[in-house]
């Protein structure tokens, strides 16, 4: 099983940034125009990338004409991050289980199941804290997950990729609370790394009761990047739009 901190290691390691370099870019990009366009924010919104990585989506919001702030725990992410800040784009390492700034977004937004990581709940709910803490009052927040039940039904037990020479062997399997991806990393025939990811297998249920104790009600859910309806079975993502109602 994963170390409990297990993200810590591996969202570093030069071997995690090789095996997603050829993540769909384009995909990930036009979503978060159409999410633009759906919000509609105002000119100079204020916005957080909550686990931004690289910092690619935050340049694509400052871009589109937002001031936008990118917080991740990977240092070498952020260094890299940082080469791309401007007067409207900024990036800091920080975890998101700790405090950030206070009652200063108009929007967070959290991308691609970058959530779900921490051993504990209470550390769970502690980043959803820091989110809600971090937007004023009317604020809104849209997190992007996997939905369980689809990637229940479609688990793709094991597989094999190899890039730039080196040969990843990828293992999933689930229990009733986590998904798990063992990544084997191997070169010239030697087995280097082995890293395991681990993802708790929050419901939309899960999230409406973390979002509400943190003042936050969800107002909106979609089931893909199209923004199609949210179909439990169906629908391969949990998109929720959530607004801050209140402080606590």
């Amino acid at each position: 099983m994963p170390d409990h901190n297990w993200f810590k290691d591996w969202f570093n390691s030069p071997y995690y940034h090789l095996l997603y370099k050829h993540r769909d870019d384009e995909e990930a990009l036009s979503f978060i125009r159409a999410l633009i366009k759906q919000l509609n924010p105002a000119p100079g919104s204020k916005i957080l990338d909550v686990a931004c990585g690289k910092g690619r989506h935050s340049k694509v919001l400052a871009e589109l004409g937002y001031d936008v702030t990118g917080i991740d725990l990977s240092l070498e992410s952020i260094e890299e991050a940082k080469t791309f800040e401007t007067d409207t784009l900024h990036f800091f390492q920080h975890d998101m289980r700790l405090p950030f700034w206070i009652n200063y977004f108009d929007y967070a937004f959290n991308f691609f199941t970058s959530f779900g990581y921490f051993r504990t709940l209470r550390e769970h709910e502690n980043a959803i804290r820091t989110i809600a803490q971090s937007m004023h009052s009317q604020g809104v927040f849209v997190m992007d997950y996997l939905n369980v039940h689809y990637a229940e039904d479609r688990l793709e037990k094991t597989h094999e990729k190899e890039i730039d020479g080196v040969v990843f062997r990828i293992s999933r399997w689930h229990n009733d609370e986590h998904f798990f991806k063992q990544i084997q990393v191997s070169e010239n025939g030697v087995i280097k790394h082995l890293f395991t990811e681990k993802v708790a297998k929050f419901s939309l249920g899960d999230f409406t009761d973390m979002f509400a104790y943190q003042g936050m009600q969800i107002q909106e859910v979609f089931g893909d990047y199209h923004f199609e309806h949210y179909d439990v079975r169906k629908s391969p993502r949990l998109i929720m739009v959530a607004k801050k109602i209140r402080d606590v």
